[in-house]
Formats: structure tokens, sequence, C-alpha cells
């Protein structure tokens, strides 16, 4: 069997840093991924495509989330079962799995194409991209289920403590996505449509080529064709893991999504400036996430073996690793926001829209550091439906609220916008606390 790692017995810090590493790597390709088409767009075409492009991204990109959240409670169910030392299950786990989402992925093909001009005149998209935007969202929405393949093979591979493989998916897929944007935006000129194609056709060709190479792999289960059953049994335990995590990133992204329909009223520039500055900070906050899926696959390997004081001290150990480099780019990010906006566009107008909005967003990396370990630990744990609750009041009982009134009292200001995100982190880490002191003293 190929070589894994057992989070249960020996150190703490190296393995966990083994195992972050690829995530890590695998999260910057994915915002590679992603930022590629924006790149691309914003270089050799204009405004309004940048424009459409990041209001369409920012759709697909929650319900992506979505996705990547029902898989997470396949992530977490495998792990624990390879914790308790009973992996044989994991073949009857996946192939359930892959029976949901087969359903799923089916249903919201033909579902997101309908429903996707609703969605561009929800997100308040400016008049002068409304129809590529709408084109952008049923291009991609026409291949989730490519995209769902896409988040169920790295979703099965850390739950058994192998990060290599899905950097592996995510390296042919965002290599695939870079010659695919430069052959249709840059050399034949498709613009939004284009980027659509690319991103679609990427995954699809990283998916058969993934699955050739995991085909050669071995795994610490057996997954036989008559395993590919609807068992209801685990399919229940994967929704009751997974969905609190679907509908928290849900609303958490609907609450993005809001502020991104409020500045989008506001004009194009404002509309494509945080498009760009959406873009960044993703690539600011990579390390909080590599250590957010990293305890989750962490704790849940612990939590079978019943070893709670070896979680809490990983989950100590990744707070600390993932502050320091929180410090590092929340000074990139609140002095040097026009360097990485300009990253993504030469329409000066647009790096000063998204170095404000970048400015606010660095401030956030200072509470990350602790808010997404916190979430990391409790989805590990199974705790998932406290995991949705802190999410979903930080979203509409802070970020949304502040973000409007910000709207309303500095119209305009990307960075008063902005500020929203850490007035609401700042709630969710003192409501993990809270949950924290309370496990601790239930399990003493």
């Amino acid at each position: 069997m190929e070589k894994r790692i057992d989070f249960t017995t020996g150190a703490i810090v190296l393995p966990l840093l083994r195992f972050a590493g690829p995530v890590l790597m695998a999260l910057f390709l994915q915002a590679m991924y992603g930022a590629v088409d924006l790149l691309v767009v914003g270089k050799f075409a204009d405004s309004t495509d940048v424009s459409a492009v990041s209001t369409g991204s920012q759709i697909m990109a929650t319900l992506t989330n979505i996705i990547s959240s029902l898989c997470m409670g396949m992530t977490i169910f495998l792990g624990q079962k390879i914790g308790e030392k009973r992996a044989d299950e994991g073949g009857q786990i996946v192939g359930s799995g892959l029976a949901l989402f087969a359903v799923i992925g089916c249903f919201l093909t033909v579902f997101i194409p309908v429903i996707a001009p609703g969605l561009a005149m929800t997100m308040h998209a400016p008049e002068e991209a409304f129809g590529l935007t709408t084109a952008y969202i049923r291009i991609c929405g026409g291949g989730i289920i490519v995209i769902m393949a896409y988040n169920m093979i790295g979703g099965i591979f850390r739950g058994i403590g192998d990060s290599k493989t899905p950097l592996i998916t995510v390296l042919i897929a965002c290599i695939c996505n870079i010659i695919g944007d430069i052959l249709l935006v840059a050399v034949f000129h498709m613009g939004t449509k284009g980027a659509a194609y690319a991103t679609v056709g990427a995954q699809f060709i990283s998916v058969v080529i993934s699955y050739l190479l995991i085909s050669h792999k071995t795994l610490p289960f057996t997954l036989e064709k008559k395993m590919l059953t609807w068992n209801k049994r685990i399919i229940r335990r994967i929704l009751v893991l997974g969905i609190p995590i679907a509908v928290q990133d849900l609303l958490v992204g609907i609450s993005f999504l809001v502020i991104l329909a409020i500045v989008n009223s506001i004009g194009l520039i404002a509309s494509a400036g945080i498009g760009v500055a959406e873009k960044v900070c993703v690539f600011i906050m990579l390390v909080p996430m590599s250590f957010m899926q990293s305890m989750s696959a962490f704790v849940a390997q612990n939590r079978g073996a019943g070893k709670l004081d070896r979680a809490f001290r990983g989950f100590r150990a990744a707070v600390g690793i993932s502050f320091i480099f929180g410090a590092v780019m929340f000074y990139t990010g609140f002095f040097h926001g026009d360097l990485l906006s300009g990253v993504f566009t030469s329409d000066e107008a647009v790096v000063v829209a998204g170095a404000e909005y970048i400015k606010a967003y660095a401030i956030d990396c200072l509470f990350t550091c602790f808010l997404f370990c916190f979430i990391g630990f409790y989805n590990g744990m199974g705790y998932t439906t406290f995991v949705m609750a802190q999410g979903i009041l930080g979203a509409f009982a802070v970020r949304v609220p502040v973000s409007f009134l910000m709207s309303r009292m500095m119209p305009g200001s990307l960075f008063h916008i902005g500020l929203a995100t850490p007035c609401s982190t700042v709630l969710q880490i003192v409501l993990c606390f809270g949950g924290l002191i309370y496990i601790s003293r239930t399990k003493k």
C-alpha cells in the first residue's frame, strides 16, 4: 500500500506540516485556476468582461463550495474510520458517496443553466455585463457534474491521509485551464465565454487523467462495483456531517454575494474592482485554508482513535504556525494592495478600487489563523452543526448588516464595506473559544 500519513501516533507538527504542504500547494493551484480566468480576461478583454467573470465566478465558487462541503462529510466519516482502524469500511462509504453525488450532479446540471438569468439579476450584475454574466453561469453550470467529480477525488484522498494525490489533480486542471484561457480568450478573443469553456474543459480533462492515475494506486480499502449503491445508513451519516457545513458555506457565500450585489449597485468600476480584490484575497487566505483542511483530517483520525488530547495539541500548533503567515499576509495586503490588484488588470481605476477592498480584507488575516483552525477542528470532531451556527451568525448578524450600513454611510468606499469581514470573524472567534472551553470541560 502506498504511504499515507497516520496522525494518531508519533510527532504532531512535522506530520501536520507534511500533510498541509500539499494541501497548500493544491489550494494555491486552485486559486491560480480561478485567477487565470480573470487575469487573462483583464489583460485581453475590457471591464465588461472582467465584471461578468468576477460576478459569474463568485456565484460558481459559492456553488462549488457547497459541493466541496458535502464532500467534507464523506472525508470526515472516512477519516474517523481510518482512525478507528476500520479502513475496510471505506469502500462502502466511497461507493455510497459516489451514488449520492451522481444524483445531485445530474439535477444541478439541468437546474443551474435554467436559473442563470435569475442569479445574474439577483446579483445586480451591471446592465452592460448582464448577458455575459448569464452566459458564464450557464456554461459552468452545465459542467457542474464534472466539478463534483473533481471535488470528490480530493475529498476521498484527504480522508485517508493522502494530500499528494489531490495536488496532482489540481495541477493537471490548472495547467489545462491556463492553456484553455490563452487559446480561447487571448488568441480566439472569446472573452467571458472562452473563460467559462476553459474552466469546464480543464476540470473534465483533470478528472479523466486523475481517474487513470488513481486506478493504479493501492487504497487502504477495496472499492468494487457492487459497493456503488444507495446505502441509506452511510448516506445519512455523510449528510449529517456534510449538510451543516454545506448550509454554512451556502449562507456565508450568500453573504458575500450580497456584498457583491451592494458593490455592483455602485457601478461598473466598483464591480470590477471587488472582483479583482476577491481573487487576490483567495491567495491571501491560502495558509489558513490549508490548515483548516489539514485540521479536519488530523482531528478526525485522532477522534476516531480516542486521542482527544492529541487533537487539542495539534490545534494549538496549527494556530501558531498559521498566525506567522497571517501577519506576513496582513502587511502585504494592507500596504501593497495596489500592486496585488495590478496583477489582474491594467485599468488604473479598477486597480485603485480593488486595493481599497484588499486593505480591509488584510486586517482579517490576523484573525483567520484562529478561525479557520477552529473550523477544521470542529469539523474533524464531527461538530458540524456548531460550525454552521457560528458561520451563519457571523454572516448575517455582522457581515451583511455592517456592509450595508457602510455602503449607506460611506457610499463608494470599498475599504469601509470590506471592514464587515474582519468584524464578523471576531464574533465567530469568540463563539469558537466558548465552544472550546465547553468541550474541554465536558471531556475532562
